[in-house]
């Protein structure tokens, strides 16, 4: 399989941001452990990361046909874009929702994803770990 593995937000600064929340592993050691994880199976994964709602919008429309995954951990646009909802439910690219920490044990304002309907799953709470759990969700 095909995976595009999609970040929001913030997520360029694991290691340094938060680390008792997010831990101490950098988005490189993110990328690293789902690459090592996806070629392992026989699959691959392309990152994208990006601070700006509209890119991440872009690249989710791009998906439709060239992956037959996304693993997508949108970040705070969680909480409130529907747009990036809408672009999720407009592809026919099957999507899992992934959040480093487990967003229903932390702020309140951080327990509700909009953005989790237009997926197939949610996996929350498993460190980056997580993201290798939503592309076994989807292979």
């Amino acid at each position: 399989m095909r995976f595009l593995i999609i970040n929001g937000p913030n997520l360029n600064l694991l290691g340094r941001r938060e680390p008792e929340i997010y831990g101490a592993a950098t988005y490189d050691d993110l990328c690293e452990t789902v690459k090592t994880w996806a070629e392992a199976r026989g699959h691959s994964a392309t990152f994208y990361q990006s601070n700006h709602e509209g890119d991440i919008i872009d690249v989710i429309q791009e998906s439709d046909g060239k992956y037959d995954g996304i693993v997508i951990n949108p970040g705070a646009y969680a909480h409130y874009s529907y747009a990036i909802h809408d672009a999720l439910r407009s592809v026919s690219t099957p999507a899992v929702e992934v959040h480093i920490s487990n967003i229903h044990a932390r702020e309140k304002w951080r327990n509700l994803s909009v953005t989790a309907p237009a997926c197939r799953g949610m996996v929350c709470g498993l460190g980056i770990d997580g993201y290798c759990k939503a592309m076994e969700m989807l292979a």
